[in-house]
Formats: C-alpha cells, structure tokens, sequence
C-alpha cells in the first residue's frame, strides 16, 4: 500500500500498476490512446475524479513525448499545423481548466465528468462495436477502400488561409484554431488526450496527408496535455505526483506488450472487444449517476 498525497487516499501500488498496465496493453493491442480510458479505470478504483482528471493528463504528456520524438526521427509531423492547432488548443485548455475549477468550488465537478463520460463512452464504444462485428459480418469489405472523400471541405473555403508546405495544404486557419480549442477544452474538462477525435478530424475536415496526421497529433496532444498539468496543479492543486510515476511506469509496459500481441491479430475483433467493454463502462456511469448510494452523506453533515 501506498498513500496518495493530493486523491488523500491508500492505494494498493500492484493493483494500480496492474490499472494502468492494462489500460496500456489495451491502447498499444487497439492503438487508441488510453486517456479516455485511464481516467474513468482511476474513478472506479475510489480515485476523486478531480484527481483522476488532472493526474492522467500527466501520463498522456509523458506517452505523448515518446510518440513526437518517433515521429520527429521519421519527418512525419507537420510544425506548421501542429502549432496553429496548439494555439487553439492553449486556449481551450486555459478555459476548460476556469470552468473545471468553477464546477470544482460549485460541487458539481463529479457530476459533469460522469455525464459528459457516460456519453463519450457510449458514442465511441458503439462505434467500435459496430464497426468491428460490421467487418466480421462481411458489411464492410474492400468497398471501402474505394470510398472518395471530398477533395474540397470547409476548410478551403473560408478566409485567411495559409500555406501547409509539409501537408501540402493551403486552406483556412480558422478550422484548425476552433478544432484545437474544441480538444484542449474536452482534455482540460475530461483528461483525455483527444486523438481519437483530432486524428479524424485532420484526415476528414483538414484534408491532411495520413502519414503526417498521428505525428501532429501528438504534438498537439504533447503542448495541451503538459500545459494542462502545468495549470491544474496551480489553480486546483490536483495533480497527484505520486499516482501519475505509477500511472507512466504501468502505461509504457503495457503499451509495449499490446503492441507486440496486437500485431498478430485481427483489428476487427480487437475493436469489438474494446467496444463492449466501453459500453460496460458507460453502463457503469450511468448506474452511478442513477442509482442513490447505499449511504448517502455530505461532507459537513452527516447522514441525509
């Protein structure tokens, strides 16, 4: 057993390296990033969620560093637009913290990332699901690699645009500044890295190249997540040092041995597996948030 000094609380260090290796294993297995899994496996050990929320910003940070230097080595991240997505992304983290340390002081802090993880869970879980057994049925065969994506999006038709010489891109910055605003809010709120949603968007909205896409993601994810961690220790103090060493030192282990099993098997059933047990999760927080506790108490009084 270990105390945490900011979550106040024992933890047993073999079952949180056993949490964090896991969540590891998973994101290496699936290649997903693991913050939006780290952070509701930390609540449902007993971790406060402002804790938890704060806290696996400093994993996702350290992950994220390994994941630049990678692709740096291999010239796949694109400054240019990993900056302007920065700057977005600088500014909803500043406002995702003012509004996580408001419902903080409210009391409603637990509340909210149990709704806004409840849907989030919901929606990705079901994606994956659905995705993976469409595969297995036969849904989903070499169709899609036929499918066209739009040459022309939003993002080449608004004004000021700007040249992207490593993406080959000259579009609009507007897209880019309001896409990581969205990301630094979410991850400030919610402790997630975002590259789930930002890899996407790139691909989709941006119309950026795939081989430099995951390489300025992380960067992104890199400056928002360290400048997160960086805010919530001076305005909630609630980055636990202790829990996030355990958080990074289980991470990169399993991250390294999913990422070895995961190459030997197939996405689809990966993708499906993962799904479901996201919609456990969400079944979770739903219960949680439904269903009164056995013993329900304030913190001043005693028993309602």
């Amino acid at each position: 057993m270990i105390y945490l000094p900011i979550a106040e609380m024992p933890v047993n260090v073999l079952l949180v390296l056993l949490v964090s290796g896991a969540v590891g294993f998973v994101s290496g297995l699936v290649g997903v990033g693991g913050g939006f899994i780290m952070t509701p496996a930390l609540m449902f050990l007993g971790v406060p969620a402002p804790v938890a929320v704060a806290t696996g910003a400093s994993q996702i940070a350290a992950t994220s560093f390994s994941g630049v230097l990678s692709q740096t080595r291999r010239k796949a991240v694109d400054w240019r637009m990993g900056m302007l997505l920065s700057i977005g992304g600088i500014v909803g983290s500043a406002t995702g913290v003012w509004l996580f340390e408001r419902l903080l002081r409210l009391g409603q802090l637990d509340l909210i990332i149990s709704i806004l993880y409840l849907f989030l869970l919901a929606a990705v879980g079901w994606l994956m699901l659905n995705e993976g057994l469409s595969v297995m049925r036969g849904r989903v065969g070499h169709s899609v690699t036929i499918l066209r994506r739009p040459a022309r999006t939003i993002a080449h038709t608004l004004p000021f645009r700007m040249r992207f010489p490593r993406s080959g891109l000259y579009i609009s910055v507007i897209p880019p500044l309001v896409l990581g605003f969205g990301i630094g809010a979410l991850a400030a709120i919610m402790g997630i890295g975002g590259g789930f949603i930002l890899i996407p968007a790139m691909i989709y909205l941006l119309r950026m190249p795939t081989n430099v896409v995951i390489g300025t993601s992380l960067f992104q994810v890199l400056i928002v997540a360290s400048l997160i961690v960086i805010m919530q220790a001076q305005a909630t103090q609630t980055v636990d040092l202790v829990l996030a060493a355990l958080l990074m030192l289980g991470g990169v282990i399993g991250a390294q041995l999913g990422s070895r099993l995961g190459a030997g098997l197939k996405s689809e059933h990966l993708r499906a597996l993962l799904g479901a047990l996201l919609l456990a999760a969400s079944l979770k927080f739903l219960l949680d948030i439904v269903v009164p506790p056995a013993e329900p108490f304030v913190l001043g009084g005693g028993l309602i």
